[in-house]
């Protein structure tokens, strides 16, 4: 039985081994009717193989949460393009210097904004310290979308702690890879939005929307949606900035048409505070 276990083994490593060494080498991979079907990149990209290709990233970041006790989550969205407040003063001060009256005007968008960075990295500290304090059954655990911006700045502060902290990032055809506060092991990478997004409502116990463009608010509504059709739990949704988001979205809008019901805006509460927004959390959970 041990011979037939090494062998196995062996077989699996020389598959993946032929593969790397054309990886190594910088070598085209040409499709090969000898080769395993599971270690040919060829056939596992036909267009006939999707679903199993949507199995797999289905199955992999499961398999490794689960390993890692990771089941509980405060998911955090917002805008990839904020930066953190020292990266801002330093834009500021290199277009004062500059003279230049749009530059000017841009770092001082980007220092605006930069407190969003700030404020999202605070309240990331605030629950991953809750965490640290608690069995590892009990703990939430932030988890974002893996960028730069606002994701960047969540999965900061879980790490200023010490904590686990997840990135579910995506595919994109500019350059892009995962932050680097995201923690190695819970560093994802996909390439469907569908499954990303299934991935962050598997295990989120509430969602906190940050000022964001069109990738924060398709997320958002398909949360809202969710919990708004009863298709998932009733889950906190707080959105991040009462001034960005009321300017943005006129829900009343939505109820004076009855496009939506008046109970539709309870689904989501508003806030500019980061203590605030983890007390809504800790109260709807009835956490201590």
């Amino acid at each position: 039985m041990q011979n037939t276990q090494d062998l196995s083994v062996s077989r699996l490593a020389n598959a993946w081994a032929e593969l790397q060494h054309h990886a190594n080498e910088g070598s085209p991979l040409h499709a090969d009717a000898y080769r395993l079907a599971f270690a040919d990149p060829e056939f596992l990209l036909r267009r006939e193989t999707r679903g199993m290709r949507m199995q797999l990233e289905m199955l992999k970041p499961e398999v490794e949460m689960q390993s890692q006790g990771i089941e509980s989550t405060i998911v955090v969205f917002g805008s990839a393009r904020f930066v953190a407040p020292e990266d801002a003063l330093k834009a500021q001060l290199a277009a004062q210097a500059s003279g230049d009256a749009k530059a000017i005007a841009l770092a001082a968008q980007k220092a605006r904004n930069a407190d969003y960075y700030a404020q999202a990295q605070q309240f990331a500290r605030l629950v991953a310290g809750y965490g640290a304090r608690k069995p590892a059954k009990d703990r939430l655990y932030i988890c974002t979308g893996g960028g730069p911006g606002i994701m960047e700045a969540a999965n900061r502060g879980a790490s200023d702690v010490g904590a686990l902290t997840v990135g579910l990032n995506i595919a994109l055809p500019h350059e892009q890879s995962g932050n680097p506060y995201v923690s190695p092991s819970l560093n994802f990478k996909f390439h469907y939005f569908a499954l990303r997004k299934m991935h962050f409502m598997m295990r989120a116990k509430a969602l906190v929307a940050f000022p964001g463009g069109m990738g924060t608010m398709d997320e958002l509504f398909e949360v809202l949606t969710l919990v708004q059709t009863r298709k998932v739990k009733p889950v906190p949704i707080v959105l991040f900035g009462v001034d960005y988001w009321k300017r943005l979205i006129n829900f009343d809008v939505m109820v004076e048409e009855g496009t939506i019901s008046k109970e539709d805006l309870e689904l989501f509460t508003y806030t500019d505070d980061p203590q605030e927004a983890w007390d809504t959390i800790k109260t709807f959970y009835k956490l201590n």
